[in-house]
């Protein structure tokens, strides 16, 4: 199973992050996307562990859940393994090349660049189109996981009876939505330099688009679950409840200003710091605009706190505000869950691959 496996039929997208499975189904409606359903079902705390399932039959029953309250009746599933497992590598290829004379040839290339074994990954290959550097030849990006890895997320998917037919990179998956969100920044995103800054559970994951390609990646270990255990500290609620609290509220009145707001300064130092990794790494010294997804740009205004402290023009990434929506699904809960649902989204989006 390839890593950008090519689909056959409509799929569902599934998200599997530290904190929950999202579940996701788009349809069309004439040009437009439609979201069907969508639902999140939150994980225990050590179900996932650094981007990696440690606990295969817990994240099976959720993706059951999810697959059972959501009502879809789809049967092939998209699926991302985080991008910190897998390698890639983009490489040039003579163009006009058979599939299988460059299949044969990027299995010898991938040798090179691939520290483990060939037969203990899974690799796969797309053709992304003419380089730059030379007309004749085509770059090719190449995405090779660890076997292990993969399997996890595949028998997580087979559990509850569902085909694994994608297995994406999560990044990809980001990228794709993002296309929905470039066509909203001024000039489309064209020679513009975007930061997405995805704040997870326990990873806050940068991609940094410019003229609306990835450039940059890079992952940081901050995110939710400290806001959350610093509730089940301070207020001495378990790990579930404080999640739950974080999320609907009913906290008292001392949250905001001795909890919420030191986070949301740690959320702006942590993109300043993100931000300098890129500078210092890159060619870049500035970026125009910052787009938050994720868990935690779901705070209440968090963008406008990060644009003040950063001086970026910032925005929470939204990939549904130019998609209708079936009467099932509640506009407002959708709203407030957006940020989070950005790789899901991607994932669903691989339903309408060419």
């Amino acid at each position: 199973m390839g890593l950008f496996s090519r689909k056959k039929a409509p799929l569902v997208g599934i998200d599997i992050s530290s904190s929950a499975v999202k579940l996701l189904e788009l349809g069309r409606s004439g040009e437009q996307y439609k979201v069907e359903r969508y639902t999140v079902e939150p994980l225990s705390q050590n179900a996932v562990v650094e981007n990696a399932i440690t606990d295969v039959e817990q994240v099976s029953r959720a993706v059951d859940r999810a697959v059972k309250r959501s009502g879809t009746k789809r049967r092939d599933a998209a699926v991302a393994v985080a991008s910190s497992h897998v390698i890639t590598k983009t490489i040039t290829m003579p163009s006009g090349m058979r599939e299988q004379e460059l299949e044969q040839q990027i299995e010898m290339e991938a040798d090179h660049y691939i520290p483990y074994p060939l037969e203990e990954v899974n690799l796969d290959f797309e053709v992304i189109g003419p380089s730059r550097a030379n007309p004749n030849e085509d770059d090719v990006i190449i995405a090779a996981c660890r076997k292990e890895i993969v399997d996890d997320y595949v028998a997580v998917i087979e559990g509850p009876g569902l085909n694994p037919a994608v297995i994406d990179v999560d990044a990809f998956a980001m990228e794709s939505a993002y296309s929905l969100l470039s066509s909203l920044l001024p000039s489309g995103g064209v020679e513009s330099t975007v930061a997405v800054i995805d704040f997870g559970a326990t990873t806050t994951h940068m991609n940094v688009m410019h003229n609306n390609r990835s450039v940059y990646t890079r992952d940081h270990a901050f995110g939710g679950k400290q806001l959350t255990e610093e509730i089940q500290r301070r207020y001495g609620l378990s790990y579930e409840e404080a999640g739950l609290a974080k999320k609907v509220g009913g906290l008292p009145d001392n949250y905001q200003t001795d909890i919420l707001q030191p986070f949301m300064e740690a959320m702006c130092q942590e993109t300043m710091r993100a931000l300098q990794f890129f500078y210092s790494s890159t060619q870049f010294n500035s970026v125009d605009h910052i787009l938050l997804a994720g868990g935690c740009a779901q705070i209440g205004g968090a963008d406008e706190l990060v644009a003040n402290r950063v001086g970026v023009p910032t925005a929470t990434a939204n990939p549904f505000s130019d998609m209708s929506l079936a009467s099932r699904v509640k506009p407002q809960m959708l709203g407030g869950d957006a940020p989070s649902l950005m790789v899901a989204c991607g994932l669903a989006m691989r339903s309408f691959d060419a």
